[in-house]
């Protein structure tokens, strides 16, 4: 993402998984984990949307936590339809969150479908402060239901995924869903908005 990004492996369920690490100028406020789009669709932990999301995560004061699914990137493995993408990410949070600390979760696509999977799969002590999911994958995966305080942002011309799509998974949780007029899916123009949006709403108090 920039000169400081640090780039490391660690273990995985598959084989070593690569992740990239930035951390404020300060002290850490927490750590948040963020999960990208479709590998097999050339999603890896370098899109555009996920790094936006980091850099909101800093923003905070958060370090921040990008990783390769399996045989995305320089991650070891193969794609497993979905099923060892979430051992991935909770390999990974096992690994990067520490004790006592505040810790956030995030995904876009794809990537927001591994999200709420992995923190449905969670311990109660052990589920993210916050969630926050962009274009959530709701018409091609079964998604989990996500806590009521989760941030859910969608672009009303979402080409990939229809925004009706979305609506229809977060109704019957009462799940707000903010909606981007204009915007598709990959946010393309778009990037510096989304990132103020998520800034705004993570430091917005939870009612």
């Amino acid at each position: 993402m920039n000169s400081h990004t640090v780039r490391e492996m660690l273990a995985g369920p598959a084989g070593a998984i690569e992740c990239a690490l930035d951390a404020p100028a300060a002290a850490p406020a927490g750590v948040a984990v963020i999960c990208h789009p479709h590998p097999v669709h050339g999603g890896t932990m370098d899109n555009k949307v996920v790094i936006t999301l980091a850099r909101a995560f800093l923003q905070i004061g958060f370090r921040t936590v990008r990783f390769n699914f399996r045989g995305a990137g320089g991650s070891q493995g193969h794609w497993d339809e979905g099923r060892g993408e979430v051992d991935d990410a909770l390999a990974v949070i096992a690994a990067q969150r520490e004790a006592d600390a505040p810790f956030m979760l995030a995904g876009f696509s794809f990537g927001a479908y591994v999200a709420a999977a992995a923190a449905k799969r969670l311990a109660e002590g052990d589920k993210p402060q916050r969630m926050v999911l962009v274009g959530p994958s709701t018409q091609k995966q079964a998604m989990e239901t996500v806590p009521a305080d989760t941030i859910v942002v969608h672009g009303e011309s979402d080409e990939v995924v229809p925004l009706s799509a979305t609506l229809d998974w977060a109704r019957p949780q009462s799940l707000p869903v903010i909606v981007l007029p204009g915007v598709g899916h990959f946010f393309h123009g778009q990037l510096s908005l989304l990132k103020n949006l998520v800034v705004q709403q993570l430091q917005r108090p939870i009612a």
